[in-house]
């Protein structure tokens, strides 16, 4: 396919977020006719930004993807390096763990600021064009038509050779491709929600020490906070949405965190801790598998469209990041043959970003500081047993308590108590230092 060629392929971005906006600036720089539809508003102009803002984990899969489209240096000098965990126990006593060597680190990065900055470099590329408040009403990709709705009310169809769906876990683009046959799809709630607070500055600095990811791992509750640039943290709360629904006035939310996260009140403040907890309802976290990631050569899916996975240690978006990456390395190889791209790129990523939604829970080295394929690290799981007692699950552990949950769920009276045990399993661990198949519920 010649550079002539390229010119004329145009190519339709669903969702301007973080993946959608990285996309784009790849297929740019291969010199395609680029345009991405985003539902939102411009965030860069809007009031007050929608959506998550739970900050964000920046590790090596990410860095190499923005390193990639020259934006590497610029978002790493806006983020705060974290060496290490730091565990708060109940009874004040706090340990850090770090998360490898001294030169290894994570990077605490601003959501909206990383949003900001990627629809600020796509759009220095001439070939690419920006349409906010475009909604996606049908994606027809055997006809390379997408039917969008934008300010006018008025539906406007849109001819493409490729449509790249990133528009995150509730996906229309995969919606569309669900209709076709032999297109597998799964999705699970799991029963814990969360909430975000804010840890102040403290006279004009941080009020905790700023280079460690902040945890508070309780039973069935954790929160974490991860600062930001402002010496403020971001607190995110993780509990079961039947706890969230048992805190119903100011009072009920002081002594639950005076009971579970005391050292943390005099650091958010109670006046605050009280108001900002009846903000914003607690949100649901969703994960999500298909395959395939693509149709013909006609549409393909990346990051939370492909595989939505929970955040608790921060692979979401360098997975999402490294989708990127791999279909560009695949470009390079197949020369911009989409019909030879597309259908590699699924075979080549689909067990990997399964990989990481099983992994999701857990934070394993060499996930996070290295581009081991994420299936390979599952296989290496599998043979260190003799590390169990050290904090690495087996996940065929999973795998047994899932068909045990599925054979006994119609008799037990609490069927939800078999999904927590994997988050009991986090927490006795980081109590304890050791795995205990004991949950509260077993007493």
């Amino acid at each position: 396919m010649d550079s002539s060629d390229i010119q004329r392929k145009k190519v339709a971005v669903i969702g301007g977020g973080l993946v959608g906006t990285l996309n784009a600036c790849f297929l740019a720089k291969r010199n395609f006719q680029v345009d991405v539809y985003e539902a939102r508003e411009d965030i860069r102009v809007a009031k007050s930004a929608r959506g998550r803002s739970i900050n964000l984990a920046l590790s090596y899969r990410g860095r190499q993807a923005l390193k990639a489209i020259d934006l590497e240096d610029q978002i790493v000098s806006q983020g705060i390096p974290m060496r290490a965990r730091m565990i708060h126990s109940l009874s004040g006593k706090k340990t850090a763990i770090p998360y490898g060597t001294k030169s290894q680190y994570i990077l605490s990065i601003s959501r909206e600021n990383l949003n900001k900055d990627l629809l600020n470099a796509v759009e220095k590329y001439p070939n690419v064009k920006m349409h906010f408040g475009h909604r996606l009403l049908k994606c027809s990709p055997e006809e390379g038509v997408i039917t969008v709705l934008g300010s006018d009310k008025v539906p406007k169809d849109v001819t493409c050779d490729l449509i790249v769906g990133c528009d995150g876990a509730y996906s229309t683009v995969r919606s569309h491709l669900m209709k076709k046959p032999r297109f597998d799809y799964s999705q699970q709630y799991i029963p814990h929600g969360y909430m975000e607070l804010t840890i102040p500055p403290k006279n004009g600095g941080y009020a905790m020490e700023p280079n460690y990811l902040h945890i508070w791992p309780r039973n069935t509750f954790m929160m974490i906070a991860l600062p930001n640039m402002n010496k403020s943290f971001t607190c995110t709360l993780f509990m079961p949405f039947e706890e969230f629904e048992k805190l119903l006035t100011s009072r009920d939310v002081l002594d639950f965190f005076h009971k579970y996260f005391p050292d943390s009140v005099p650091l958010i403040g109670e006046q605050a801790l009280a108001q900002d907890f009846f903000l914003l309802p607690a949100q649901a976290m969703i994960s999500v598998k298909c395959s395939s990631f693509h149709y013909k050569s006609h549409c393909v899916l990346m990051g939370d469209a492909a595989h939505a996975i929970v955040p608790f240690f921060g692979q979401g978006m360098n997975a999402g990041f490294e989708d990127c990456l791999v279909f560009d390395e695949l470009m390079d190889k197949f020369h911009n043959d989409l019909s030879m791209c597309l259908p590699e790129f699924s075979r080549f990523r689909i067990p990997d970003d399964h990989a990481i939604s099983d992994l999701s829970m857990y934070n394993y080295i060499e996930v996070t500081f290295s581009r081991i394929r994420y299936h390979e690290a599952v296989l290496r799981w599998h043979r260190q047993r003799k590390v169990i007692n050290k904090g690495v699950f087996f996940f065929g552990t999973l795998i047994a308590m899932s068909s045990a949950y599925l054979l006994i769920r119609s008799t037990s009276p609490r069927p939800l108590d078999y999904l927590r045990r994997p988050w009991d399993w986090v927490t006795n661990f980081h109590n304890t230092g050791y795995v205990s198949l004991q949950t509260p519920w077993s007493h």
